[in-house]
């Protein structure tokens, strides 16, 4: 049993994991950057440390500050949470070697599935299709050419490390390309520390499906099902739901084949703890892996609504060493879920980052109504850091009524001094396509073309 976590990231992640432990009677120690002295998680956990000034390189990415910070707090665990360092088997290693648990998968299982090139690789192995592609990370601009040729146009340039839509560039032509390839580097290295970028075939109008799995140090591996994040701009999710209007439609037999596909994966892998296993699925059903992610995701809270699993608590104690107290056939999905990334951005102005101090917030409530937060009034949005206020949850019988609720509590948020994105999410769920459940990632740039960003603007 653990006595004390550290908690190595910030913002609402931080103050989940804070609560996961508190309810399992284990004490928490925060860190934070100068900058985020005043936030939410720093308030609620039983001890903090600042580990460094505002830019995360100085502070959140810096190993060697988190490990004194638990040697001085004397942890006996780490939970890195979902961005900086939570991907990272080196910080695993080094962890392990000072004696404290860190809670996600092992440094074996992170090697194993190490970029996402590699985890291609392994997909192959397991006999679950993937996009055409290069065979490892792309050294140069000229040969990202020579796979751009072989594979033919569109393709993707993807960061091999990472995830949030960061260095990731869709290129149709050799000079987009180029100019893709070189920036996609300089913002994988700037997010990740991490410059490797990969090239595979960019499948146009796809749906995003990820399923959920959980691992436990015995070698039991289960899925929980799958998440619809097809909702994206950019490359980052913007409405997650579950289940995937698209399985549930057209092609229920797809969830039992790519959850199990999904498990093979993670078995060669030999994955422990939390993870994603992420594939893209085309109009006529074929699906094809795209990637691993080893760690809790941020849309992990409609899975818990579903399942009736609480993916951090089982984080936990699965690190501590506990087995899973599920089977594959004990995992049952009830009703429908719903999340909305409330963003402080101008949706209107390319989603521009809008930080600054919040004056009013009040958050929604009800029955089936969750909001996972670090905001508060007063707060100040920090222009460093990813610019998510926080993220609401709805829960219904069916996905009607998740609709139904999100509608409303959207309409209850309140939060002004700074522009967010809660219109913008009004007006996705009012959209007649995704009422009907018939969207891919090509839904955003729709909506806002046309009619439907008079809409919008009608509603801002």
């Amino acid at each position: 049993m653990f006595e004390k976590v550290l908690v190595a990231n910030r913002g609402e992640i931080a103050v989940r994991i804070i609560r996961a432990c508190k309810e399992l009677n284990i004490r928490t120690v925060a860190v934070y950057s100068d900058q985020d002295a005043n936030s939410m998680h720093v308030q609620l956990a039983d001890e903090a440390i600042c580990i460094g000034k505002a830019p995360s390189n100085e502070s959140y990415l810096r190993i060697d500050r988190l490990i004194s910070a638990a040697e001085i707090a004397d942890v006996d665990a780490i939970h890195p949470g979902y961005g900086f360092l939570s991907e990272n088997a080196h910080f695993a290693d080094v962890c392990e070697s000072c004696n404290i648990r860190f809670i996600g998968p092992s440094s074996r299982a992170m090697n194993a599935m190490e970029d996402k090139a590699v985890s291609r690789s392994l997909a192959k192995k397991a006999g679950v299709p993937i996009p055409p592609g290069s065979e490892g990370i792309v050294e140069n601009e000229q040969e990202a050419l020579v796979v751009a040729k072989r594979i033919g146009y569109p393709v993707m340039i993807k960061a091999v490390a990472g995830g949030g839509g960061r260095g990731m560039r869709v290129a149709h032509n050799d000079i987009s390309l180029v100019k893709g390839y070189h920036t996609a580097r300089t913002e994988a290295e700037k997010a990740f520390g991490n410059s490797g970028v990969y090239i595979e075939k960019f499948i146009e109008n796809p749906h995003h499906i990820e399923f959920q799995i959980l691992g436990d140090n015995k070698g039991h591996i289960i899925h929980l099902g799958e998440r619809d994040c097809s909702i994206q701009r950019r490359n980052q999710k913007v409405v997650e739901e579950t289940p995937s209007p698209l399985i549930e439609g057209k092609f229920r037999k797809l969830r039992d084949k790519m959850g199990k596909a999904a498990v093979k994966i993670a078995e060669l892998a030999h994955y422990t703890n939390a993870g994603t296993v992420e594939f893209i699925v085309d109009n006529n059903g074929n699906y094809y892996f795209l990637e691993m992610n080893k760690r809790i995701q941020v849309e992990h809270p409609i899975t818990e609504e579903v399942t009736g699993i609480d993916l951090v608590r089982y984080q936990i104690m699965i690190a501590m060493g506990e087995p899973l107290r599920h089977s594959q056939s004990d995992i049952q999905f009830k009703g429908h879920a719903i999340e909305c990334r409330i963003n402080a951005e101008d949706p209107f102005d390319e989603f521009r980052p809008c930080p600054g101090r919040i004056e009013m917030y009040y958050s929604p409530g009800g029955r089936g109504v969750r909001v996972d937060s670090h905001a508060y009034a007063g707060y100040t949005i920090p222009p460093t850091y990813d610019s998510m206020i926080g993220k609401l949850i709805t829960y219904g019988k069916d996905r009607r009524e998740a609709m139904d609720k999100m509608s409303r509590a959207l309409g209850e948020y309140m939060i002004t001094g700074v522009k967010t994105t809660i219109s913008f999410q009004q007006a996705i769920l009012q959209d007649p396509n995704f009422r009907r459940g018939v969207y891919s990632t090509n839904f955003i740039e729709q909506l806002l073309s046309g009619a439907r960003r008079e809409l919008i603007e009608e509603k801002a």
